[in-house]
């Protein structure tokens, strides 16, 4: 496993995450998450991400119990806070000070650990005064429980803003946790040259397009069962934008260049993220352990200008790449 910097900070993290949004506490048995975990840490994963709303909370409990004994300053926790939790009441979500708080304790307790390495702002919150928001994030730093500060899915602008403020009160924000993919480039435009210059990473989610990217979705054909877009807990809404056949054909003659490479389809995707020098780390989940060993395959590999330009030959028709999408994204309201 090979490792980075985090942002303007000295902070390494592996270059492969383990992420558990849509498996811990909902799509597979605690004995099987446990596996997983155990799968990361064996090929050299260090770096956990998850967050108190999925599975409300539930994915945050599993995976504290699957990494307690493990040594924790051999360790990196991501967990966020902004969606609803627990009933759901009027201050159960968003970033006011009364939730980010609360929020944080509770995320200590289920990840059984006096302290998060990086606490991040899920989601940028309209009803909040941004100046609420990262007191609270500078207090949680001060009092030791959280050691650094990052966002996802925050726009350039709202990146420029909470840089700002996190200066003046003595910290600095260090990461964004984007969608980022062969097909999903939208970060590139305005977030990516915005977070260079305020020394922020990208810690980027679904490399793998919720599993397009591996070329199990042939075009013309029913799912595999089982597969995430036969899932309608959670899976199939967000895999449904690439469920299209002129997406997945264009997939398919990726094959020869994963092959080239002595990568799987997923690998490749991931390795992908990896070439740009403002992503310090891509997310995988997995729902069976030797997802995880192929999909950490892509750490510290270097693809070539030759392959990388093929790609974008093949992917380039299908491409979302318009910097809007991440405004678009961006909830409205606290209950989005």
């Amino acid at each position: 496993m090979d490792f980075r910097y985090l942002g303007n900070s000295g902070l390494k993290i592996s270059e492969v995450t383990y992420g558990n949004w849509l498996t811990h506490g909902s799509q597979v048995e605690n004995e099987q998450a446990q596996a997983c975990v155990r799968a990361a840490l064996d090929v050299g994963i260090t770096t956990f991400d998850t967050a108190d709303v999925y599975a409300n909370t539930k994915a945050e409990t599993v995976l504290g119990e699957a990494l307690k004994g493990e040594r924790r300053e051999s360790l990196e926790i991501f967990t966020k806070v902004f969606g609803p939790i627990g009933p759901k009441g009027h201050n159960d979500l968003g970033l006011s000070r009364k939730h980010v708080m609360e929020a944080a304790h509770g995320s200590l307790s289920r990840l059984q650990t006096d302290y998060i390495d990086l606490y991040q702002a899920h989601r940028f919150d309209v009803e909040t005064p941004l100046e609420e928001t990262m007191q609270a994030f500078a207090d949680l730093v001060r009092a030791g429980k959280v050691l650094y500060v990052g966002v996802s899915e925050w726009t350039a602008e709202q990146l420029r803003a909470g840089a700002a403020l996190a200066r003046d009160l003595g910290f600095q924000l260090i990461s964004n946790q984007p969608q980022y993919s062969m097909l999903w480039r939208v970060i590139e435009g305005e977030v990516v040259p915005t977070s260079k210059e305020l020394g922020i990473s990208q810690v980027v989610w679904s490399p793998i397009a919720q599993g397009v990217l591996t070329g199990k979705y042939k075009p013309g054909e029913q799912p595999p069962a089982g597969s995430r877009a036969t899932d309608e807990k959670g899976g199939a809404n967000m895999i449904a934008r690439w469920m299209r056949d002129d997406v997945l054909e264009r997939v398919q003659q990726l094959r020869p260049l994963a092959d080239e490479a002595g990568l799987s389809m997923a690998a490749l995707a991931v390795a992908w993220t990896l070439q740009n020098e403002n992503v310090a780390t891509a997310i995988i989940g997995a729902s069976r352990p030797e997802q995880v060993a192929d999909n950490a395959a892509a750490a510290g590999v270097t693809l070539d200008a030759d392959l990388l330009a093929k790609i974008d030959e093949i992917l380039d028709p299908v491409i979302e790449r318009d910097p809007a999408r991440t405004a678009e994204s961006s909830p409205k309201t606290r209950e989005a």
